[in-house]
């Protein structure tokens, strides 16, 4: 898929974490070291807390969620589908919030595998993302009893099942874009979708 055809969104979003520094590079396996195996990695020697259960009426004082989302929203994707994996397992791996991380968690995926240059790849996690957004809104809306509600933890459930359906169904048919760039020539990090995660 060449660098044209990537969608970028029109302007950096605002951190949501400001006091937390965003790592070095945005991990692509095989062009940078692995953050946590290899001792050049960002994130080597680093242990990691068990990540909070999450409250979804008080989303905003979710650290790990905002954290995350920061990530995301500035091209870290493999970081990003790390720290949600961290909320999927404190949610218990089941049931409504953790469908919901799961969901992006696979959106993660998908821009990992846009930056490796694989964009079919990228269509199957954007496929299964879409599919656990599907099972996310069914579940909130059986425990809210409201047939209209697609909020969660701050964000439309409903336009993320959209967004990465559209993503997937354009995709799904792409070859791989050939040999990954060098180190080098790739960057650090690198916006791939055309919209960021924005709670409100």
């Amino acid at each position: 898929m060449p660098d044209h055809d990537i969608p970028k969104a029109a302007s950096t979003p605002p951190r949501l974490l400001p006091e937390v520094p965003l790592p070095p590079y945005g991990y692509v396996p095989g062009r940078f070291p692995h953050p946590i195996r290899d001792p050049a990695g960002h994130m080597h020697g680093f242990v990691p807390y068990p990540a909070a259960v999450p409250v979804p009426d008080e989303w905003r004082t979710c650290r790990d969620y905002l954290h995350a989302i920061d990530l995301w929203n500035h091209g870290y994707y493999w970081e990003a589908h790390e720290a949600w994996e961290g909320l999927w397992h404190a949610v218990g791996r089941h049931g409504l919030l953790a469908d919901f991380f799961k969901g992006l968690i696979k959106l993660a995926a998908v821009g990992v595998k846009v930056r490796e240059r694989r964009p079919a790849g990228g269509a199957r996690h954007a496929r299964r993302a879409a599919e656990l957004f599907a099972i996310t809104i069914e579940r909130l809306r059986a425990a809210t009893s409201a047939q209209d509600a697609t909020r969660l933890m701050g964000l439309d459930v409903a336009e993320l099942q959209r967004r990465a359906s559209r993503f997937a169904a354009t995709h799904e048919q792409s070859a791989n874009e050939g040999p990954l760039p060098s180190r080098k020539e790739l960057p650090p990090t690198e916006s791939v979708f055309d919209f960021y995660l924005m709670p409100s």
